[in-house]
């Protein structure tokens, strides 16, 4: 197995709680555009899944409801993101073990930095990258590529950490090794998007990166 010599991250349900204002205001547009709401576990598959355009959920509407969410979404989003078990002190780890850090997400470029900014992590992550116009997002290659190019570090010499099967499967497609954090997604599900491990919570995954340092 390669030496890992970056660790890329997925976001919201991996290193952040960021998924009370998205579901709020995913319910809250789709109240006003008259049809049915999700659950919370609904809306955390639905984005796992890497399917979080709005063509699916609200066909030909899908532009105006995209604003729509976003602005009810920008409200107060950052009041209510906060850092999940595990992370702050992984992140905190990464940087005394001098191994480079990306942020994947298929969060805006604009909205990742913001949370980034609030939490006070920028100074723990080497690169973000985000949701911009023209970029494809996961499960495709791309973000995760791009990543390895902003660190200067070959994919296959990287891990990518996500909770969501659209992580797992945009790391197999890069030739990174996909490592599934197990909560909306069951481990078959991970695996069968192409996890190379997966585990139950981040405080293991670090410990199994511990081991390998």
């Amino acid at each position: 197995m390669n030496r890992i010599e970056a660790v890329l991250l997925d976001m919201d349900g991996t290193i952040v709680d960021a998924f009370p204002p998205i579901i709020r205001a995913l319910n809250q547009t789709f109240v006003e555009y008259g049809l049915p709401q999700m659950t919370p576990e609904e809306v955390k598959r639905h984005t796992g899944r890497g399917d979080c355009s709005m063509i699916s959920l609200f066909g030909d509407r899908r532009e105006e409801a995209g604003k729509r969410f976003l602005e009810i979404h920008d409200e107060d989003y950052l009041d209510h993101i906060k850092p999940l078990a595990g992370a702050e002190t992984l992140l905190h780890w990464l940087g005394k073990q001098s191994i480079p850090c990306a942020i994947v997400t298929s969060k805006s470029q604009m909205r990742a930095e913001a949370q980034l900014d609030a939490l006070g992590w920028h100074q723990h992550v080497d690169a973000v990258i985000g949701k911009i116009d023209g970029r494809p997002e996961k499960p495709d290659p791309t973000p995760v590529l791009l990543a390895c190019e902003a660190l200067s570090i070959p994919v296959a010499n990287t891990v990518m950490v996500g909770d969501g099967v659209a992580d797992m499967k945009a790391a197999k497609r890069a030739g990174s090794r996909g490592l599934g954090l197990c909560d909306s997604f069951s481990q078959h599900e991970l695996e069968e998007a192409g996890a190379f491990l997966c585990f139950d919570s981040l405080v293991e995954i670090h410990a199994w990166l511990k081991e390998r340092s």
